[in-house]
């Protein structure tokens, strides 16, 4: 693997800086809403700061000192930080905690990262956070030791729980993903039973079905058009895979800018069915000139079927889904009959301040919320999932997370990398659907493109 600082030919810093920024800027700025700074200094203040500038010390009663925890709030809410900041103030009453947080935190808490006085923990997620860049800063600690061994309350090594892997910086871990979703496609379960649609299981079914929702009058399938990362990681990523018979290593050599990948057979043939579904009509066309939010309107006001989206959808929208509306998750529609569905993951990470104050309980805590029980807590407070594999078929988690969970212990599911390169290729990839899905290209049109764009940034 090549070094990561090397920045124009690391396809590790691409990815996670085109992934944390593209994806969650539109998801960004949802419903919940708290200042900069809650105020929320839980605890009572202890004078015996301890040592490194106001570390902690254990004692019968936890940790002491000062502990600041940055995040984001942004579709997953705030409910389940409050939930564990609490909890961990209780097994910790003399710690000082203060909860730094809101929908604007990453721009608010930028100054405090350049001067060199961050807080001690942090939650990467949302609009403005960039955990390459951070680590090309130096801002964030090394835990590569700390990772390989650390343990959580209940005596298992978080690395063995955790769904998806820390990401791995030229040998070097500095992140832990404590999200771990997929795009998708998303319907209605109660409105398709009520109508007599079937839950498509592959690209076949999928067209049937959507030739009868059209007949219906109802549009088949909307996008998010102002934001092309949507319908390429919840429809055309996953067909790359599929049409690569399954191996998500096409993945992979696209990231890393392989000549001649962009034209390649599998590319050509998931375009291809891309086209097919452009040219019967079954994507809304309007789609092109809609925003996160309004496409995820007209999907819950019955005005299409299908929608691509992650699964923090349901917790986004949920002010605004109609009485009776049943979500459900199909990881894939674009494989086969017969073949195995496939998953295009993305995460959102907590890391620890290379200059924290209190790395002692920055490390305890992380610790404490990697659990099974936590887990389960935030599928049921924010409608996703956490990075821990945990069984949640007994809890009041929604329907869509437990399908999900269920794709995920499938052993007829493959868990593709998110398809991630530098922002020019990015911004290739984001014209060309939407030329593509527009009729002012063709698939070969596409691959050149694309082709173009990656020898450019070879």
């Amino acid at each position: 693997m090549k070094t990561w600082r090397n920045r124009n030919k690391s396809v590790f810093v691409a990815l996670i800086l085109a992934l944390t920024f593209s994806l969650l800027a539109a998801c960004s700025g949802a419903d919940t809403e708290q200042p900069a700074n809650t105020g929320s200094n839980t605890g009572s203040a202890n004078s015996d700061s301890g040592e490194n500038n106001g570390g902690s010390g254990n004692s019968d009663e936890g940790l002491t000192g000062e502990f600041e925890i940055q995040y984001f709030v942004g579709g997953y809410g705030d409910t389940w930080w409050k939930h564990v900041i609490s909890e961990f103030q209780k097994a910790n009453p003399k710690l000082k905690i203060t909860q730094t947080a809101g929908s604007q935190i990453n721009e608010q808490m930028r100054p405090r990262w350049i001067q060199g006085t961050p807080p001690d923990f942090v939650y990467i997620d949302g609009a403005g956070s960039n955990e390459a860049q951070m680590v090309a800063d130096a801002q964030l600690m090394d835990l590569t030791d700390f990772l390989k061994g650390a343990t959580n309350a209940d005596g298992k090594k978080l690395l063995d729980i955790a769904i998806g892997q820390p990401t791995d910086y030229g040998g070097k871990l500095y992140t832990m993903p404590l999200v771990f979703g997929s795009w998708g496609t998303f319907y209605d379960k109660a409105w398709f039973a009520e109508n007599g649609w079937e839950t498509p299981t592959d690209f076949e079914s999928f067209m049937a079905v959507s030739e009868k929702i059209k007949a219906s009058g109802v549009s088949p399938y909307i996008h998010t058009g102002v934001y092309p990362y949507y319908i390429n990681g919840g429809l055309v990523n996953s067909a790359i895979v599929a049409e690569n018979g399954g191996d998500a290593s096409i993945i992979s050599r696209m990231a890393a800018l392989e000549e001649g990948v962009f034209k390649s057979e599998p590319v050509m043939k998931a375009l291809g069915k891309i086209v097919q579904m452009r040219d019967a009509g079954l994507i809304d066309p309007g789609s092109i000139a809609l925003n996160h939010t309004d496409s995820q309107m007209a999907f819950l006001q019955h005005k299409a079927a299908f929608i691509p989206n992650g699964l923090w959808l349901e917790n986004e929208m949920s002010k605004d889904i109609p009485e009776g509306f049943e979500f459900d998750f199909v990881p894939s529609v674009m494989q086969d009959k017969g073949e195995k569905y496939v998953a295009i993951p993305y995460t959102a990470s907590v890391a620890i301040a290379e200059k924290a104050k209190n790395p002692e309980a920055a490390k305890a805590f992380l610790q404490f919320i990697f659990t099974e029980k936590f887990a389960v807590d935030w599928a049921e407070m924010t409608g996703a999932i956490m990075n821990v594999k945990a069984d949640l078929e007994s809890s009041s988690a929604g329907p869509v997370v437990k399908s999900a969970m269920s794709y995920f212990n499938s052993d007829q599911l493959v868990v593709a990398p998110a398809l991630i390169v530098n922002a020019d290729v990015e911004q290739a990839l984001q014209d060309g659907i939407i030329a593509l899905l527009d009729s002012r290209i063709t698939p070969e049109e596409w691959g050149d493109r694309l082709e173009e764009a990656a020898a450019k940034a070879r």
